[in-house]
């Protein structure tokens, strides 16, 4: 396991990958993307079980499917720094025939990515059906899943965690990424979703809160008590409080980020704010 130093370097690593990513192009999402990033840094460095290599089956390992796939800046990044593909691959991100595409897709193989997605609501159906494959291939291994909240104003996702709920699918943990923006302004202001810990608990979830979701203590420390409520007969709901932009200061708590490419001057401000560590592609 990386020491905690090791995860804060990959931290400031990712985030440099992001902002790098998306001003090359002049196109992505940075926002959500450095929000995410110590989940995900957490998830795939501490958190889940994984197999050298990659198929898609994903038999005998933990799954991660990313359902808010615009945030793709930073899924590739972790991919790349976890070693499913080369780091210098990075530098092709949204070019044309590159297997890194705005929103994951599947066709050109790139390894880590099971399914293509950015179109919102559907990740949460993936990620059960996922579930119970594995409980008919008798495999103790969990999925998880990363859901945006104004994602969860798609009428699909609700169907699916009445189902999961109702079919017992509790080797499954959905965070939910709760910056409290969107594309178009807050959440409260395109649609107030009201309380969901009770809306999740009213659908038969378990649910749990990580109030500091850009700590990485906090975060590997909720996780490990998401994965002990598995197998309990409740799938698992984590409430993930992340600041949108988190680390580039003048990306943060502000939805205009949520798409948006640093210039020059923006970019050469948020890599001084996040010391190279491991070295950039």
């Amino acid at each position: 396991m990386p020491t905690t130093q090791q995860l804060e370097d990959l931290v400031r690593q990712t985030r440099r990958d992001i902002i790098r990513m998306v001003h090359k192009v002049n196109s992505g999402h940075p926002g959500g993307s450095l929000g995410c990033t110590e989940f995900l840094v957490s998830l795939y460095h501490e958190i889940m079980e994984l197999k050298d290599g990659f198929d898609m089956d994903g038999v005998g390992e933990d799954l991660f499917f990313l359902s808010n796939g615009h945030i793709s800046p930073v899924f590739y990044s972790v991919l790349a720094r976890r070693g499913y593909f080369p780091v210098e691959e990075l530098s092709t991100f949204r070019l044309i025939n590159s297997r890194l595409q705005g929103h994951p897709t599947t066709h050109e193989g790139l390894p880590g990515v099971r399914i293509a997605s950015g179109s919102l609501g559907q990740g949460m159906s993936v990620a059960i059906g996922a579930a119970l494959a594995k409980k008919l291939n008798k495999d103790t291994h969990l999925v998880y899943s990363l859901h945006g909240d104004g994602e969860l104003q798609e009428g699909q996702n609700w169907e699916a965690i009445m189902y999961a709920a109702g079919n017992k699918v509790d080797n499954l943990i959905a965070t939910i990424d709760l910056n409290g923006q969107q594309i178009d302004g807050s959440t409260d202001d395109v649609l107030p979703m009201g309380d969901l810990r009770a809306k999740f608990e009213a659908f038969g979830w378990e649910v749990m809160d990580i109030e500091e979701g850009n700590s990485l203590e906090a975060v590997v420390a909720g996780m490990k008590e998401a994965k002990s409520k598995t197998g309990k007969g409740k799938p698992i709901c984590v409430l993930l409080r992340t600041i949108m932009g988190n680390g580039v200061d003048f990306m943060m708590h502000t939805h205009a980020w949520h798409g948006k490419a640093p210039n020059d001057e923006q970019l050469a401000i948020g890599l001084e704010q996040n010391a190279e560590t491991l070295g950039d592609y």
